[in-house]
């Protein structure tokens, strides 16, 4: 695997460097020799963060983990990503997505899927036309993460969502 380091409020000692490889090295197993991984050490105050990107063809594994230790955090986000690929291996070997990036040994071994994914509740409201702040405003009254609403505007489906910092994001369709 190829990794892509960048820090960002720390500098990228041969340490840390040394620590993410090795680490995020256990996953290339389940990896071809070419397939690259973008990794972000970031500190603010007491938080040290480490976010973990993998594209691969049609998806994106992505984990990210905080503690007060950047080492700690290492050790949680290789952990989380292993967890994933276990997880979804099935899904995305069936759906024969990114099977190229993959080690054969990793295609060819089964793993338990003790988590399903069940969808437990459906919900249908009416989507009022407005633009995104009123969304972002209707989200806050209703303590909600996110808000499907018809874009007034464009006319489309949009979804606002809430990002960390007190910000919020906007997802719009792409045709």
């Amino acid at each position: 695997m190829r990794y892509i380091i960048t820090g960002r409020n720390i500098d990228v000692t041969e340490g840390l460097r040394a620590a993410v490889q090795e680490k995020i090295g256990k996953l290339e197993r389940y990896f071809t020799e070419d397939t690259e991984v973008h990794v972000t050490l970031s500190v603010e105050k007491e938080r040290q963060k480490i976010e973990v990107t993998i594209p691969v063809k049609g998806n994106i594994i992505r984990s990210e983990q905080v503690s007060s230790d950047m080492y700690v955090s290492i050790d949680l986000v290789e952990e989380i990503i292993e967890r994933q690929l276990k997880k979804y291996k099935n899904k995305i070997v069936d759906r024969k997505q990114a099977v190229e990036v993959f080690t054969p040994e990793y295609i060819d071994k089964d793993y338990d899927e003790d988590d399903n994914i069940q969808i437990i509740r459906t919900k249908k409201f009416g989507i009022k036309p407005m633009d995104p702040e009123e969304a972002c405003i209707q989200m806050e009254l209703l303590g909600h993460n996110f808000y499907v609403f018809s874009n007034s505007e464009t006319g489309e489906v949009n979804v606002v969502y809430k990002r960390k910092g007190n910000t919020y994001g906007l997802i719009e369709p792409e045709f």
